[in-house]
Order: C-alpha cells, then structure tokens, then sequence
C-alpha cells in the first residue's frame, strides 16, 4: 500500500527539499502589493512580466547582528520600484505557499546608498531642515572652536595648522569621533550633543576627508542631519571633497568644500586682520585730525563775528529798566482807572448783601411763629371744650354708668357668654357677675323662667 501523506506532512517535505535546494540567492523583479503591519514586517510581492513570488523582510531584533552585506543600506520600498534582492526560499507550510525571505535588497540600476540618500534629502527638504531661514551665522572671529572628526587622521592636522597659521591664539576644543562605518553616526550625535553642553564654543566644525557613498554614509544618515538642526551653535559641515554632497551639507548652516576650506573660512588671518585694524586707526586718527583742524578754522571765524558780550548785555540791562518804569506806569494808570468801577461794586454788594434779606425774612418768620401759636391756642381750647361734651354724652351712654344704677352684666361659665336668658344657664353651673366696682363668681342653686 503507498505512503498516504497528510497536508501537513507534504508541505513540511516541500519546505525541507526547498530549502536544501535553494540556500541563498539573488532575484530581481519589481516591487507590488507592498504592506507594512505594525508587527514591523514588511511583505510584497515580486514579479516580472510573466511570473510572481511573495516575498517578505523581517524586522530586526534589537540585540539581532546587523546585515552581513555591506551594500546593505536604509531606505524605503517603493510601490513599482525595480528591485535586486538577494534572500532564501522557505514555505509557509499552514497555507501551503512558498516565499522569499529577504535578506538584503537594492534597487535596480541605482545603489541603495544613493537611493537612500536621495529619500532622505527629499523627506527632509519638504520638512525645511535645508531652509536658509533656519541657517545661524558664523561669527567672525570665534573665541573657541569645536571639531568633531576623527583624532588621527589627517583632516585633524590640517584644520590645526591652518588655524594656528592663520590665528594662533584661538581655542580648538576637539571631539574624537569615528567617521566611517556603522558606530561612527551616534558617535557624531553624541560630539554634537556635549558640545552643546560645553557652553562656551561659537562654532562647530564637521569633518573628514574624501571617499565613496559608503565611507561618507555617517554624514547621510537622518540622525545626526536632525541632530546638526536642532545645534544652537552654528555648524560647518566640511566633509569629503568639494565635489563631494552630503545629507549633513544640507542641514549645516554653512558647506565648507574641504576641511582645510572649512578652516579657512572660520577664522580670519590674523596679520591681515591686525593690518586692517591699523589701516583703519590710520585713517581714523587721520580723519579727527582734519576734523579739529576744520573745527578750529570754524571756531575762529566765529570769534570774529562775535561782538563783545558786555555791551551786549548793558544794552539789555537798560531795555529791562525801560521796560520795568513802562510797566510800573501801565500798572498805576490801569489801578486808577479801576478804582471807580471798585467802589462801585461795593456799593452794589452792600444793596445786595445776603445778611439784610435774612434780617427781613427772620422778622416775617417771627411774626408767622406767633400767629401759629395763637391760632394753635385758640383751636386746642375749641377743641378741649368739644372732648369735653363728647365725654359727657358717652358717659351717659357708657355700661358702667348703667352697673352704677345697681345693674350686673352675667356671664355664663366658663364659656364667658353674656346671659340674656335664664334657660341659657342650669342648676349647679356657674357664673362670672360684673358690678360697678368689680365682679364675683357664683353658682346657680335655682332657675326661674318666668
């Protein structure tokens, strides 16, 4: 009887004769169904114009080694993109479908360094790391200066001789870095970050020398070009030769075409700077001598058109004696002609003084008070005489004068009701009798109703 295979078992079987038959090699092809999941995978598909394979780029582990490949280079899978990539043939037994697993892959026709490189510089142009707005001004004569480049090389020596030659006296603070290979770009973003925290350097200069993409990679790469953007200390970027573009060439606020330019344009020569400074005291110097002698000249046609200042002033002294006696006459006329319209006034004021109305209206006031203190007698007696009668008739007509004449009000107990009825009270009840000069309480031994 034959072998009956499961699924399971066939595909594993493919898997193993796959694998052993194709250990690594290169494809090319073109670049669709592109798909990022947030695992970090990458997959697409591969194809030409007659056929197609499924291909997938696994996410690196953290503590993972880097790709072996040093062609190797960052950038981004494109959809439609011509590809080489160079991988392994494996099965995904569960759905039975066989892949590529990529290990290394480069566009067609260009290097993955370039293509990388050109990505980058487009996705940081359109967020204006490269605006001249952003770019900070050298200084011109820099107190200290910061180099970040490899301490062996001969980049360091130049830009030191240049220096020294051109201005002895400035301060170079060096920070040894490697500038080639994968280690050397956190390097450089770490040398920009201490700078930063030196606090005393006015200048940073990025170095190295000349070399393929791949030895200038570093100065590609998207850390260290944000890391030269947010500096707040300006950054020269002199890195390779003068034909020589970098990412960092981009971001820095001035390219220097070599190292030894980048020297060059830090820092003035000194001689000619201390010739120009002289030069320029020269001419100054010479300049306020014309000017003093231009002022004296000046000076001196002024003193002779200047009258003497003492007759000057006994002119005006006797102007300000004329001026005080023709004031002092103005004044006496003005106050005699015044005098008459004064008195006047006066006796104006004294008709209209406030204090003789006030007499005037007291007086009428005074006599008002009496005629109401009469007239106020005269009613309160009318008056006195009519409570008087009124009283005499409510008397008359008063209860009590009536309890005077020997009669009682009786009020039933102990509702307090006046009894007008002998059947409105019983045997044993009780009673309150009002009199004319108090009352008592009685109980009731008989009723007779007749």
């Amino acid at each position: 009887m034959k072998e009956i295979l499961s699924v399971t078992e066939l595909n594993e079987n493919i898997k193993i004769l796959l694998e052993a038959s194709f250990d690594t090699l290169w494809v090319e092809g073109e670049v669709s169904n592109l798909r990022r999941p947030a695992s970090g995978h990458i997959y697409f598909t591969l194809k030409d114009e007659k056929s197609q394979i499924r291909a997938v780029i696994f996410r690196a582990l953290p503590m993972q080694r880097q790709s072996p490949w040093p062609r190797s280079a960052k950038f981004d899978l494109e959809e439609g993109m011509s590809v080489v990539c160079c991988g392994r043939v494996s099965v995904y037994h569960p759905r039975g479908e066989y892949q590529l697993i990529v290990d290394v892959v480069e566009p067609k026709g260009i290097g993955a360094l370039q293509k990388a490189f050109e990505q980058l510089k487009a996705r940081l142009l359109a967020e204006g790391l490269f605006d001249p707005a952003h770019k900070k001004p050298i200084p011109f004569l820099p107190r200290r200066i910061g180099v970040i480049t490899s301490p062996t090389g001969a980049v360091i020596r130049d830009i030191l001789n240049i220096t020294r030659r051109r201005f002895p006296s400035v301060d170079i603070l060096v920070a040894p870095v490697r500038v080639q290979g994968m280690e050397a770009p956190p390097e450089i973003i770490k040398a920009i970050t201490d700078m930063q925290a030196v606090g005393n350097i006015d200048v940073i200069i990025i170095a190295r020398g000349g070399g393929s993409l791949e030895d200038l990679a570093p100065f590609n790469d998207e850390g260290v070009a944000r890391e030269i953007y947010r500096s707040r200390i300006p950054i020269i970027s002199a890195v390779g030769h003068e034909i020589d573009f970098t990412i960092a060439d981009f971001v820095a606020d001035l390219r220097a075409p070599t190292p030894s330019a980048a020297a060059e344009l830090v820092v003035p020569v000194r001689r000619e700077l201390m010739s120009s400074i002289e030069a320029l005291l020269s001419r100054l110097i010479n300049h306020e001598r014309r000017l003093i002698v231009r002022m004296g000249e000046q000076v001196r046609l002024l003193r002779e058109r200047l009258k003497d200042p003492k007759r000057r002033i006994d002119d005006l002294r006797m102007l300000v004696d004329d001026r005080l006696e023709r004031l002092k006459k103005g004044l006496d006329h003005k106050r005699a002609g015044e005098r008459p319209k004064l008195l006047n006034l006066e006796l104006r004021l004294d008709h209209a003084n406030p204090l003789l109305k006030i007499r005037d209206h007291r007086f009428i006031l005074e006599n008002f008070r009496k005629n109401v203190i009469a007239g106020w007698h005269d009613v309160a007696e009318r008056l006195k005489a009519q409570v008087g009668t009124n009283l005499a008739v409510l008397d008359t007509l008063s209860p009590l004068a009536v309890l005077g004449r020997g009669y009682s009000i009786v009020k039933k107990l102990p509702e307090g009701l006046i009894v007008k009825e002998a059947a409105s009270v019983a045997v044993g009840g009780s009673v309150d009798v009002k009199v004319s000069s108090g009352s008592f309480q009685a109980k009731v031994t008989d009723v007779n109703q007749e």
